[in-house]
């Protein structure tokens, strides 16, 4: 072999690990976004589904409770909590909830809740038509605010074999402060 063949092998070789770095490099970026997408789509790991339509119509005799939970991120100083703690919804019927979020501080804070459902199996039926977690939140000094969650349990959960016996669904959310761009 030729000293031009083995440098124009080298030369390929070096080539290909750099494009493998690259396309790894760009998957780990890309990594957090899909998988929130998959989450989104399938329910996984407690993500609820965001509704595109109305609910399909309360079934007869079936219930289902749901507990609110509120969470805030030590950093964040609001107070938040559910307006009940825990309600008895009809399933396939439209239902809304409330939260209440106060700022404690003498300065405007911006907010982001995420959110899961337990048991997480039951994320995929849980939908929600209208969040107030669908957009950032911005309390003023001291200002509260009663924020809606409105939203259904899908029928669909009567036919999942893993929904024989659950009479609960916790409907939990954690408050993120925004970080707010220097000005």
């Amino acid at each position: 072999m030729t000293a031009a063949a083995t440098q124009r092998r080298n030369a390929r070789t070096a080539g290909l690990a750099a494009l493998l770095v690259a396309a790894m490099v760009g998957l780990a970026f890309a990594s957090v976004p899909l998988y929130r997408l998959f989450c989104q789509v399938t329910g996984f790991d407690g993500t609820t589904m965001r509704a595109t339509g109305d609910a399909p119509g309360g079934v007869a005799g079936k219930k289902v409770s749901i507990r609110f939970d509120a969470n805030t991120a030590p950093s964040l100083p609001w107070h938040f909590k559910p307006v009940k703690p825990s309600e008895t919804v009809t399933i396939g019927e439209r239902d809304i909830a409330f939260y209440t979020a106060k700022n404690l501080t003498a300065k405007t804070i911006t907010g982001s809740a995420s959110f899961n459902v337990t048991p997480v199996w039951a994320g995929k039926y849980f939908n929600k038509i209208d969040c107030f977690c669908f957009t950032e939140q911005t309390l003023t000094p001291g200002q509260e605010v009663r924020m809606p969650v409105v939203f259904y349990v899908d029928p669909k959960i009567l036919d999942d074999p893993d929904a024989r016996g659950v009479s609960e669904i916790t409907l939990s959310y954690t408050f993120y402060p925004v970080d707010q761009p220097k000005g």
